[in-house]
Formats: C-alpha cells, sequence, structure tokens
C-alpha cells in the first residue's frame, strides 16, 4: 500500500511562490493604470483651466452687439497668449513634457486647448522608458446672459 502514495512535498511552496508572483503583477497592473488615470485626469483638469482663461481673453472694447446681445470676440493670438500664461502659472501642474498642442478660437467666440505630456508607471519604468503619451482637448466658451 505505501508504494501508491505519492511525494508532495515542496509542491505548496511552488504554488505559493508562483501566486504571490501572480499578486505582486496584479498588483502592479492596477497601480500603473489608477496613475495613468490619475494624470489624465490632472491634465484634462489643467486644460479645462487653461480653456476657461482663453475664452475670457477678450477686451471688452472688442465685443460685438447683435440684436442687443453683447457678444465677445476671440482672436487667435490672445487666446494663445492667455493660455500659455495660464499653463506657465499653473506651478501645481508638473507633468513631464508638457507642451500646448492647440491653443485657438475657431468661432471667435469659444477657446480650443490642446494639451500634450508624457506619462511613465510609477513602479517599473523600466517596461516603459519612453512613456505613454496624453492628449486632452478642452474647450470654453464665452457667453453673455
Amino acid at each position: 500500500m505505501s508504494r501508491h502514495r505519492h511525494n508532495d512535498d515542496g509542491t505548496i511552496l511552488i504554488l505559493t511562490m508562483f501566486f504571490s508572483a501572480l499578486a505582486l503583477v496584479v498588483i502592479l497592473v492596477v497601480t500603473a493604470a489608477t496613475s495613468l488615470y490619475l494624470e489624465r485626469k490632472r491634465l484634462f483638469s489643467l486644460a479645462d483651466g487653461a480653456a476657461l482663461a482663453g475664452a475670457e481673453s477678450f477686451e471688452i472694447d472688442e465685443m460685438s452687439i447683435v440684436d442687443g446681445q453683447a457678444h465677445p470676440m476671440l482672436t487667435p493670438g490672445a487666446v494663445h497668449e492667455a493660455v500659455q500664461e495660464y499653463v506657465d502659472g499653473a506651478s501645481h501642474a508638473r507633468f513631464e513634457g508638457l507642451s500646448i498642442g492647440r491653443a485657438t478660437t475657431v468661432d471667435g467666440s469659444s477657446a480650443t486647448v490642446t494639451l500634450h505630456a508624457y506619462w511613465r508607471p510609477p513602479v517599473v519604468s523600466w517596461v516603459l522608458p519612453a512613456g505613454v503619451p496624453l492628449d486632452v482637448t478642452s474647450i470654453g466658451r464665452s457667453v453673455f446672459w
């Protein structure tokens, strides 16, 4: 009867090592995904603020009156200048490779802002050494009621 018994010594160690490695990989992937999500949200918040600054870059003297309502007239140069000033003044925004891709107005009453940055994984940055490019676009509109 004893020759039918198998020796199971050490098998639990192999399973423990495997599941520990799997748990570590899952933790690293979830941490990286959360970091990417939060970094994109931070960049989007910066783009929202920059679009609002660009939408408010009009001069009171340059407003037009149509049907008794005031309409601001934005210019691409003023929008770009206001967005650049806002992004430069945002000291809390520490993004790697932050640049303004687009800061202009298409219709004269809204400002369109596109920001570019790079994200790197927080723990194992050797996996993606160049980082992942992040691009966000926000539109701010000037309206008087």
